[in-house]
């Protein structure tokens, strides 16, 4: 690791569009300053102590000015927002067909499980133009996944489930690290991003060892826990958990959720939290008897019993 860049190269979708937004708003910011310290300095002068400029006169007001200053502000400020809203937006809807990658943080590394099973530490390997979400956890602290050159920052919560999604764009090796203050070797958890080619990154996984995807060890974990005694027609009465991934439920508190990763892990480990309606709330909680891979592997198999996302 030489560092990272004063100006980090832009090797994502996200990175040039990130990168316009910034340098307008630097620009603007600039612009604007340079008015403000002209007027400053200029009255400053005008008015400095024994300077001959009168002091006496009645106040003077423009209105249309002031009108067309304020107005022209409000737009600025508003094309920004906008423009920042779309980025913020786009940022957090990644497609459908996209290569889900899981990744846990702790203190003090990064662990990525690719949907074959491949495990890395500190280190992810990702294809060229293809989307790739990263779904994170942290097994202690919050931690913050940072790729600089592709301009993507995401918080790893305790107890939460969160994710950044991103497409490369050019091969290369590129900086990773956690950018939230995580405890004494923070400065130490950082790895490397290597972007290829979609035949070389095949050619990767290829050569690692084979090992259970995500969703096999969720499985093998679902009839170990007992899960598929209650939710695969047993005695105890239990929602179906066939397409459920995507779908709306309805709560027993007259509300609708969605389904979606946070919902599944949320029933998983603090099941009185939402539960269905026309059940009882009869589900143990399996906090503390599950380590996070285990519950983002619980969520990938259940998550795989649906059609709402697209696979490897």
């Amino acid at each position: 690791m030489n560092g990272v860049p004063l100006v980090p190269p832009e090797a994502s979708e996200f990175a040039g569009k990130t990168d316009a937004l910034f340098y307008v708003l630097l620009a603007f910011s600039f612009g604007l300053g340079l008015f403000l310290t002209f007027l400053v300095v200029g009255y400053a002068i005008k008015y400095r102590a024994g300077s001959k400029a009168s002091r006496t006169g009645s106040r003077s007001r423009n209105l249309p000015l002031e009108i067309a200053w304020t107005g022209a502000s409000l737009v600025v400020a508003f094309a920004l927002f906008g423009w920042g809203a779309v980025l913020f937006m786009g940022e957090h809807e990644p497609p459908q067909q996209s290569l889900h990658i899981l990744a846990v943080g702790k203190q003090w590394m990064w662990k990525f499980q690719h949907p074959g099973g491949q495990r890395e530490i500190d280190d992810l390997h990702v294809p060229v133009g293809r989307p790739v979400v990263v779904e994170l956890a942290s097994e202690d602290v919050i931690h913050s996944l940072f790729i600089p050159a592709f301009r993507v920052k995401q918080d790893a919560v305790p107890g939460m489930s969160t994710s950044l999604w991103f497409t490369a764009t050019a091969p290369g090796t590129y900086h990773l690290f956690c950018s939230e203050f995580c405890g004494t070797a923070h400065s130490a958890m950082e790895g490397s991003l290597v972007a290829m080619l979609p035949q070389d990154y095949a050619a990767w996984l290829n050569s690692q060892p084979t090992v259970d995807s995500p969703v096999a060890e969720g499985a093998a974990l679902y009839r170990g826990l007992g899960c598929s005694g209650c939710h695969e027609g047993g005695t105890v009465h239990a929602p179906s958990l066939h397409n459920l991934f995507g779908r709306p439920v309805p709560l027993s508190n007259s509300s609708t959720v969605v389904a979606d990763a946070a919902y599944i892990r949320d029933s998983i480990l603090d099941p009185n939290k939402q539960v269905v309606a026309g059940y009882a709330a009869i589900m143990p909680s399996f906090a503390g008897l599950v380590s996070e891979s285990d519950v983002m592997n619980l969520v990938a198999y259940i998550q795989s019993l649906s059609d709402q996302r697209g696979t490897s």
